[in-house]
């Protein structure tokens, strides 16, 4: 099997390290310590860096609840210690579909729905739909458009979510064309996507947005230590009961959950988010296309990052910025997250199976 690069070019897509090599970095001039792990690791090209809760045992003598469902095209978790209210948990899944029944581009009737159908007219939306449309503008102009919230249409092309579809060249620049975020504006409540063709896609931010708003909710609530996870976004609010640091364990990709690269120690009030190769692809010909597009050649994203999990406070800035990462590579990316003031670290996986972290975060590689 084989991964796409732009323009077709491909990359053998298994890699085998008989010592893992994880390299530190403060910044991305600086040089590189590297740790040796003991045991072997196999990555492939499609790596999800799925999250997983390590040794999350409430204090003695309480119970938490938890509630797992699928949402968000994903499996959903939301955990609750401090107070372990079945109730909360009914309300966190009721704010979590009402989120999607706006922000979902195919829910018919929602606010990403109706921008895309109105045919260049203004579109009033939700206060949630607004604020999540903002964030996405001011990343879109922070990254020069290397990430846009207008690449629906070309998402449509490749057809990820209906089995996939290889575009040939005489469609890609029609679908390309329509990817401008400067075609989109935002008066007040009022959303306007003025290429009539263009079509408006928050998946890469929503999730993160999403899982800012259940905690909120939750905190509003009087609860003290909770975790949601919508797919990989894991947020911590409080600490653990047991007053030690959250662990937040880093998946082995295609293994079972239980195997991992490593985990992360993170207090509370930190959000995990994690983009790579990963779930959302298909195979053509013994070439791995995956989800994450590059609008400026309407390929899949080859700037040689399988993977990177951004630790910050804020898990809608976090989804944006992990993205933005896997598609402008690990230079130009650890850059922008140095000079981001919200973010405490990074951890990256390269194509040659090298893990580095940056910033001041706690990463212990698995044994």
């Amino acid at each position: 099997m084989k991964v796409l690069q732009a323009y077709a070019r491909s990359f053998a897509c298994i890699y085998y390290n008989n010592s893992r090599n994880i390299r530190r970095f403060l910044h991305p001039r600086s040089k590189f310590r590297q740790a040796q792990g003991k045991t072997g690791l196999l990555l492939f090209c499609a790596l999800a860096l799925c999250f997983l809760l390590c040794g999350c045992g409430a204090a003695r003598g309480t119970e938490p609840v938890s509630r797992s469902q699928f949402a968000l095209d994903t499996l959903c978790t939301v955990t609750l210690y401090e107070p372990a209210d079945p109730q909360l948990l009914e309300e966190a899944f009721r704010l979590i579909a009402g989120e999607e029944a706006l922000l979902s581009p195919t829910v018919k009737g929602s606010d990403v729905w109706r921008i895309n159908r109105a045919a260049g007219r203004p579109v009033t939306v939700s206060p949630d739909t607004a604020a999540l449309i903002d964030l996405g503008l001011e990343y879109s102009e922070l990254s020069g458009g290397v990430f846009d919230i207008t690449v629906g249409r070309l998402s449509e092309l490749w057809d990820f979510g209906g089995g996939g579809h290889v575009p040939g060249q005489e469609e890609l620049p029609a679908a390309l064309a329509t990817v401008d975020y400067r075609n989109l504006s935002l008066a007040g409540p009022a959303a306007t996507l003025n290429d009539p063709e263009a079509r408006l896609d928050l998946g890469a931010i929503a999730k993160g947005y999403i899982a800012d708003r259940v905690i909120g909710m939750l905190r509003e609530k009087g609860v003290k230590c909770a975790v949601v996870d919508l797919g990989g976004n894991v947020v911590t609010l409080g600490q653990k009961p047991d007053g030690t640091a959250w662990k937040i364990g880093v998946q082995q990709p295609f293994e079972q959950r239980s195997r991992l690269i490593g985990m992360i120690q993170a207090e509370g009030g930190l959000s995990l988010v994690t983009s790579g190769i990963y779930e959302r692809n298909f195979e053509r010909d013994g070439v791995l296309y995956h989800h994450v597009l590059d609008p400026r050649t309407g390929f899949p994203a080859d700037t040689g990052v399988i993977g990177v999990t951004v630790v910050s406070r804020s898990s809608a800035r976090g989804d944006a910025l992990s993205t933005i990462c896997l598609l402008l590579g690990q230079e130009d990316g650890s850059r922008l997250l140095e000079s981001d003031g919200d973010v405490l670290g990074a951890v990256w996986v390269d194509r040659d199976g090298q893990i580095y972290v940056q910033g001041d975060i706690d990463f212990i590689p698995a044994d």
